[in-house]
């Protein structure tokens, strides 16, 4: 419990128990943020709520505790930010339940249901417990895809189902198309005309893009040019094989372009000691990123401990060294639900991006795939790379707007003329 960062927060109702918590978790050794509120004025809990799942759903917080009247407020409140699985908890057996079953990660009390010596047992359990068995942690992640759902039922779940078509949308919040629309026909009618649409702001595409190489037979010529182009057109960074990094370094010294090194690549099958070696050893060459391929294989068998143990491990030599970590998933060949599980596994580690593909397995980056994984980290502080198949300006503003903030092509060169109007022929992917 002693290396524990814990978001706490209360509104008026759960101001005392709070202010007995805090200290309880202090005398523990726990690194606390409170989140207040820190009088006994009258607040609205949702907004405090907020703030503790955000803290947890961002990774600055390992866990959450929320105190509001009867905790089920609280408990709402905070479930609706993505990542967080906020338990209402009134004894002992349920905090702990709450944690070995459904992993939760935010607690929510009752200030007026729980006297201090039940929470602070309560709070013990909590902290102190963990979701370790396989059979709770695979629900976990059913739990975990709903968000991104559908997610796979039962054939009389399925029938029950047929006819119950999307969730319907909230009546109170307003259609902004409609609403705009409507807008616009009142202008015309009273003659006036109406105000254009605001314009798209214009992307900075070349910042968007890691310049990339990873074909086996590229040669220091290859290098050499794809530095040249970098610094000429002020690409983000350029993306090579760990055999080219100390050149690319040495080309790119004195410019803004970074270079971004694949690790793991491309099949993510090395153990965690080796990728995390493979990726210190690119950092002491000169590599800023690093975008490493987890285990493919043992996701899909289910061994999320070895993953999250790769990714950590390369994490690890990022911190170290100053560097990014950027964990490609492979998508093209995982089911959504493990596509979210990896996310999950990635935000879990502090990573800083995930990343869709290697470009050399059975597909690329899709609009549905970047939008699933944005979804999932976006609130989370980490960034999306789209990669594989992207060849134009019209792939990469469709990435864009799906949620990618890093685009990983070979034909950025291409992209960036087509971007300032002028045609060329199409070229075969340089990957």
């Amino acid at each position: 419990m002693k290396s524990l960062k814990i978001a706490i927060g209360a509104d008026h109702g759960g101001f005392d128990l709070k202010a007995q918590i805090l200290g309880l978790l202090r005398d523990k050794g726990c690194s606390v943020q409170d989140c207040g509120t820190h009088t006994k004025d009258a607040v609205d809990y949702p907004r405090i709520a907020y703030t503790v799942a955000r803290l947890v759903a961002s990774g600055q917080c390992d866990l959450g505790i929320m105190i509001d009247g009867a905790g089920i407020g609280s408990a709402m409140a905070a479930n609706k930010v993505r990542g967080v699985r906020a338990a209402a908890c009134y004894s002992v057996a349920l905090a702990k339940n709450s944690r070995e079953h459904n992993d939760a990660n935010v607690l929510t009390l009752g200030a007026g249901q729980t006297n201090f010596e039940l929470a602070a047992q309560i709070v013990e359990a909590f902290l102190s417990s963990e979701c370790t068995e396989e059979r709770h942690r695979r629900r976990v992640a059913l739990i975990n895809a709903i968000q991104d759902g559908p997610i796979e039922v039962g054939a009389h779940q399925a029938t029950l189902l047929a006819g119950a078509g999307e969730a319907r949308p909230d009546p109170s919040a307003p259609d902004m198309e409609r609403v705009a629309r409507r807008v616009q026909e009142l202008l015309a009618a009273q003659g006036t005309p109406a105000a254009p649409a605001p314009a798209e702001p214009p992307l900075n595409v070349a910042q968007l893009i890691d310049h990339t190489i990873l074909r086996p037979d590229t040669t220091r010529t290859d290098i050499e040019q794809l530095c040249r182009e970098a610094r000429k057109y002020k690409f983000y960074s350029v993306c090579v094989n760990p055999a080219w990094v100390t050149l690319a370094a040495q080309l790119l010294d004195g410019s803004s372009v970074k270079v971004c090194c694949v690790v793991g690549f491309p099949l993510g099958a090395q153990p965690p000691e080796t990728k995390a070696m493979e990726a210190r050893a690119a950092i002491r060459q000169g590599a800023k990123e690093i975008d490493m391929v987890i285990d493919v294989g043992a996701l899909k068998s289910g061994d999320d401990d070895l993953v999250l143990r790769g990714i950590r491990s390369v994490v690890e030599a990022c911190r170290d060294g100053s560097a990014k970590c950027k964990v490609i998933l492979e998508t093209s060949l995982l089911t959504n639900e493990e596509k979210a599980r990896a996310c999950e596994l990635a935000v879990k580690a502090h990573a800083d991006f995930v990343k869709t593909s290697t470009g050399f397995s059975t597909g690329g980056a899709t609009v549905e795939d970047v939008s699933l994984m944005s979804r999932i980290v976006r609130d989370r502080g980490l960034g999306v790379k789209a990669s594989g198949g992207i060849r134009s300006l019209a792939d990469l503003r469709r990435m864009v707007q799906a949620g990618a903030t890093r685009i990983g092509t070979s034909s950025g060169t291409k992209i960036l003329q087509e971007a300032g109007g002028q045609s060329m022929a199409s070229e075969g992917a340089r990957y």
